[in-house]
């Protein structure tokens, strides 16, 4: 059935042999095309065996030393190349299992002949997707939390992402989530000691008050890290950078200038933008997708009015708004209409971390007298920038690094980040659980709530999960990995 739980299943549809089952699985590790160097990575039991056949050597060499070899087809006895070959005997190897690593000229015509003669070999075959990053996982050497930080850290795009995803390999989610089912293990079983026992008076004083008192300040900090949940996944998905403004304030310049191409179309003629325009960044180290958005007025016609509607609607969707103004031109209605709407509506809100934030931009200081900008006693905190000039740009970007840190949390302190929705999924099951525990009332049903708690915390690092889960999470490695 679906929901039968199991330590790891392959994809039965596929025809893969599971971890263990003698099968030697084969595949590129480095990337697809001519490079300096090729690895190709073998791992299960016939490793050592292809390693001798292709090297044409009686004994394998030393493990985990690099050794300079000719390999050889083994059906034709042709030299293929001389490459640097590694031996990892298990369980001391990534997969835990017997792997070879070929270190070759990464010539196609060189992988592709050392692929077909280890295709050749009996007991070998080529791995598929996540193949060798799942046998580590089977045989214990990365949990559910570590095998999702090492993907991360192959897809990191920003030095945020990278910091982040290296963290998550390392275990330190892993080690505080066994840190709290071990806080849950010692609370079921003073509870079900007293079940037990109780009545013969032979348990210490106050072993329910110290389970009851453990037991809730988890809870506060489960909760803590639920309000940190969506940082987690922006960290990793990207935070959603909405530019505004009114028209001709030069938010399609900035735009373009944030990311370095010419992304908008940019011209003097007010409604040029019309649609949303969506272009991903990397700002300050953290991945954005930047928005470029319509002029917010009053459209002139039908398809500028769509699009101003889609850009108030994607104001609202936005984790941080960069709100422009022509400095300029600070007294004009458009420009105080959108002070009165857009940033005093978000400024009026009260600052948490599920908030929208916004930074308002004076562009064209290029235009100003050297006094700045005309009187505004009512104008919030704001950065002057020049688009043209790029005089100020230096100030918006390390403002826009203070906020993406508040908006995607800071990678490199505090707590491990929670980075998919299933690591939020099952802290709030283990905090929904453990709200049931009330040892006051029913002993027994207090125990049934912290063991259902402790499983939610068993699952997240890979303690149990369906088939299903396991394959989502292991489609997305490449295939040597």
């Amino acid at each position: 059935p679906d929901t039968c739980l199991c330590r790891l299943c392959t994809r039965r549809s596929s025809g893969a042999a599971a971890p263990g089952s003698g099968a030697t699985i084969f595949a590129l590790s480095s990337g697809q095309g001519r490079c300096g160097i090729a690895v190709i990575r073998t791992s299960g039991p016939s490793s050592g065996h292809a390693l001798q056949i292709l090297t044409a050597a009686r004994d394998l060499p030393p493990a985990r030393h690099a050794s300079l070899r000719l390999l050889s087809d083994p059906r034709s006895g042709e030299p293929l190349d001389r490459a640097l070959v590694l031996w990892f005997p298990g369980p001391r190897s990534f997969t835990g299992e017997d792997c070879v690593e070929f270190h070759v000229h990464g010539g196609p015509a060189v992988v592709s002949g050392v692929l077909q003669a280890l295709g050749s070999v009996p007991g070998l075959r080529p791995a598929e997707a996540g193949e060798f990053t799942r046998r580590a996982f089977a045989n214990g050497k990365l949990n559910l939390t570590e095998v999702e930080g090492l993907a991360d850290l192959i897809h990191a795009e920003t030095e945020a992402q990278r910091r982040q995803a290296l963290r998550q390999l390392d275990g330190e989610l892993g080690h505080l989530c066994r840190g709290w089912a071990e806080t849950l293990t010692k609370a079921l079983a003073h509870v079900e000691a007293y079940i037990d026992f109780g009545e013969d008076d032979n348990l210490e004083e106050g072993v329910l008050e110290q389970a009851d008192i453990e037991v809730r300040a988890l809870e506060v900090a489960l909760g803590a890290h639920l309000r940190d949940a969506r940082r987690g996944q922006r960290l990793r998905s990207g935070a959603h950078v909405v530019v505004t403004g009114p028209p001709n304030a030069g938010k399609s310049s900035l735009v373009n200038l944030l990311s370095r191409k010419p992304v908008s179309i940019v011209s003097p003629e007010p409604g040029t933008t019309r649609d949303v325009l969506e272009t991903p960044v990397d700002l300050a180290g953290f991945p954005v997708l930047l928005s470029d958005t319509a002029g917010l007025r009053e459209g002139v016609g039908p398809v500028e009015q769509e699009g101003v509607r889609r850009a108030r609607e994607r104001l609202e969707q936005a984790d941080l708004i960069l709100a422009m103004l022509d400095a300029s031109d600070l007294a004009s209605p458009s420009s105080c209409n959108f002070l009165a709407t857009v940033v005093a509506s978000v400024g009026a809100q009260s600052p948490s971390d599920s908030s929208q934030r916004l930074l308002l931009v004076l562009n064209k200081s290029d235009l100003l007298s050297p006094e700045g900008p005309g009187p505004r006693p009512d104008l919030p905190p704001h950065l002057l920038l020049s688009c043209l000039t790029g005089e100020g740009l230096d100030g918006l970007l390390e403002a826009l690094r203070k906020e993406l840190a508040a908006v995607c949390g800071d990678p490199s302190t505090g707590s491990p980040l929670l980075t998919r929705a299933r690591h939020q999924h099952h802290l709030q099951g283990c905090l929904d659980a453990l709200s049931h525990y009330k040892p006051s009332k029913d002993l027994a049903l207090a125990a049934e709530a912290l063991r259902v708690a402790r499983g939610h915390l068993t699952r997240l690092t890979g303690g149990g999960g369906t088939e299903e889960i396991l394959d989502i999470i292991f489609r997305d490695f490449c295939v040597g990995k």
